[in-house]
């Protein structure tokens, strides 16, 4: 199984080319892990171009990052809308009971082997904040979310975290859940050359603005997985 991932794009155009070359060559799923868009700038622009980059790059699902993230739910949906990949989140429900323009998890078959994805955004305010009346969103703990998600998984299946909480915390979400079989990480800008294992987790940062996308081979023996190559590939400068 390979899986390609960047983060925190931020807009940066240019990477589709080397994408699909590299999936020619080497085929494999690829996500990111949010902050693709301008994002705060979306209320003077009505157009997110690095959509247009990201479809002909033939992404196949995304976590919600804070710039994806609008605290004015037509606004976040709006968003979604025109993402033609889809966009995960468990860790953000409506208190509102609207529905949802992104899901929590997504299961995929690849290969033959059964990958559940759930994403992970960073919080933006704690749980009872009166945010929380007005806006009518709330942020799950990320931890504990995922310590549910994984154990509801079953035991055949790789689960793999598209994580925009940053480093340190995934380090902590690795710990705390090692059931998880891989973080594909972003949030903090870190770039990480290979991946930093954390409790037998392996968490992989390819590092923001489109300079990298990581490629990561798993291979599952008995009920875990394990990384068997892994290397960041440059996709804009060198």
């Amino acid at each position: 199984m390979r899986i390609y991932h960047t983060s925190d794009l931020h807009d940066h155009r240019g990477i589709a080319p080397r994408l699909r070359s590299m999936r020619a060559d080497e085929p494999g799923l690829l996500f990111d892990c949010g902050d693709s868009l301008r994002g705060s700038q979306t209320m003077y622009f009505r157009s997110e171009p690095i959509i247009a980059e990201m479809d002909a790059a033939g992404y196949d699902a995304q976590a919600i990052g804070n710039r994806e993230f609008h605290y004015v739910f037509p606004l976040l949906a709006a968003r979604a809308r025109q993402m033609h990949h889809p966009l995960l989140c468990a860790n953000l429900v409506d208190l509102r009971g609207r529905q949802l323009p992104f899901a929590p998890e997504l299961q995929l078959t690849y290969e033959g082997q059964k990958i559940g994805l759930f994403g992970l955004l960073v919080v933006q305010y704690p749980q009872g904040n009166a945010w929380e009346r007005v806006l009518g969103w709330r942020f799950l703990d990320p931890i504990e979310t995922a310590r549910r998600i994984a154990a509801e998984a079953p035991d055949d299946v790789t689960l793999v975290a598209l994580s925009h909480l940053g480093l340190r915390t995934d380090r902590a979400l690795a710990s705390a859940v090692p059931r998880i079989d891989l973080i594909l990480g972003g949030h903090s800008h870190d770039t990480l050359l290979e991946p930093e294992v954390v409790a037998g987790v392996p968490i992989v940062h390819a590092g923001p603005y489109g300079r990298y996308a990581s490629r990561t081979e798993l291979e599952r023996d008995g009920t875990r997985v394990r990384v068997t190559r892994s290397a960041l590939v440059p996709l804009l400068g060198s």
